[in-house]
C-alpha cells in the first residue's frame, strides 16, 4: 500500500471512532482543498518525510454528520468549512467545533473549502501585522497562488497600489483583473529592478512573501524606511539564510506569520476574520479561483500538478470524484 493510501485509511479510521465532546464529524460530498506549495505535500512527494508521519491536508468543506455532546453552535446537516490540521484530505474527518464555519446555502462548498487558511493568511499579513493603509505600496510575491490572489484583492480593495510577481505573462495579465497595478515576471527579470522602475528605490511599504530564501533577502532592497516584510512560507525551497544587516539600514521589520496560530491566541477576532471572508466571497467582493479539480483517488496527480507551479489559484480534491 502506498504512503498516500496508508495516510488516507488512517485518517478515515480515526474519523470513524467515537466522537470527542468538542468535535464535529463532517462528511465530504463536496471538496477538500489542496494547498499550492503546501510544505507537507512537497516533502512527502520528494521523500523527505515518511508519509505516515504527516496527516495530509488541513481545510475542507462538507456536511456535518455527527456532533460531540458539548457542541451547541453546530448541528447535523449544517453546511460547513473547517480547518482540520489532523488530515482534511479524506471522505470523513473529525474537526474541532472551534474551527468550523457555517457556509451560506447559496455558496458552492468547493469554493468555501478554499477560503479559511488562504484568506485569513492574506488578511492577517496585510492588516493585523502589516498595518497596510490606503495609498501605500505593497509587493505580493507569488500572486497567482491562493494566498497571493487573496492578498492582491484585499490590498487593492483597501486602496493600496499592488505590485506582484508570477512566473508567466499570462498569469500577470490575469492578476491585473484582480487588482494588481503592476506585474513582474520573476523568471525573466529582477523584481528589485522592476519595483524600482515603478515606485522608485526604497519605495515599498509592505512585502508579503510566501517564498523565502533569496526572494526574502532581496525584498529588503525594495523597502522604505521602517517598511515591513511579512513572511508566510518557504515555497521556493531556497535554503539561503537571511542576513538582517540590510534590514537594519532601513529600521525595517521582518515578521513571521502562521495564520491559524491567531485562532489560538486571539480566537474571537481571528474566527470573525474568516467568517467575514466567507461573506465577502459570497457577496462577490472577493473571488476564489479554482484552477483544477481532482478526485481524491488522484491526489498524487493533484500534488504533482501543484509542484509544476503552473496553476493559477487553487487546486481542489473531490472525495467522491
Amino acid at each position: 500500500m502506498s504512503g498516500w493510501m496508508r495516510r488516507r485509511w488512517w485518517v478515515a479510521a480515526i474519523a470513524g471512532a467515537v466522537l470527542a465532546t468538542g468535535l464535529v464529524a463532517v462528511t465530504w460530498p463536496a471538496s477538500a482543498a489542496a494547498t499550492r506549495y503546501e510544505a507537507e505535500n512537497a516533502t512527502i512527494s520528494q521523500g523527505v518525510v515518511e508519509a505516515n508521519h504527516l496527516n495530509v491536508g488541513y481545510q475542507c468543506a462538507g456536511i456535518i454528520s455527527e456532533v460531540g455532546a458539548r457542541v451547541s453552535n453546530h448541528q447535523v446537516g449544517d453546511r460547513v468549512v473547517a480547518i482540520a490540521p489532523d488530515g482534511a484530505n479524506a471522505e470523513r474527518v473529525a474537526a474541532s467545533a472551534r474551527t468550523v464555519w457555517h457556509v451560506p446555502k447559496d455558496m458552492d462548498l468547493t469554493l468555501a473549502a478554499c477560503i479559511p487558511v488562504a484568506f485569513a493568511t492574506a488578511h492577517e499579513a496585510l492588516f493585523a501585522l502589516g498595518e497596510l493603509a490606503r495609498g501605500q505600496n505593497v509587493l505580493v510575491h507569488a500572486g497567482a497562488g491562493g494566498v497571493g490572489l487573496a492578498a492582491v484583492q484585499f490590498a487593492h480593495a483597501a486602496g493600496a497600489f499592488v505590485l506582484t510577481t508570477a512566473s508567466s505573462e499570462e498569469k500577470l495579465a490575469r492578476l491585473r483583473d484582480f487588482g494588481a497595478g503592476h506585474g513582474i515576471n520573476y523568471r525573466t527579470s529582477s523584481f528589485v529592478d522592476e519595483v524600482t522602475k515603478v515606485v522608485g528605490p526604497d519605495g515599498v511599504d509592505l512585502v508579503i512573501d510566501p517564498v523565502g530564501g533569496s526572494t526574502l533577502q532581496h525584498s529588503v532592497l525594495c523597502l522604505k524606511y521602517r517598511g515591513k516584510i511579512v513572511n508566510i512560507g518557504l515555497s521556493g525551497r531556497d535554503e539561503t539564510l537571511f542576513n538582517p544587516v540590510p534590514l537594519w539600514g532601513r529600521n525595517g521589520a521582518l515578521i513571521g506569520l502562521g495564520a491559524p496560530i491567531a485562532l489560538t491566541h486571539e480566537y474571537p477576532r481571528a474566527y470573525d476574520v474568516i467568517a467575514r471572508c466567507i461573506q465577502r466571497v459570497r457577496r462577490g467582493d472577493l473571488s476564489v479561483v479554482i484552477d483544477r479539480r481532482f478526485a481524491l483517488a488522484d491526489a498524487a496527480k493533484a500534488h504533482a500538478y501543484i509542484e509544476e507551479r503552473t496553476a493559477f489559484g487553487r487546486v481542489v480534491l473531490l472525495p467522491r470524484g
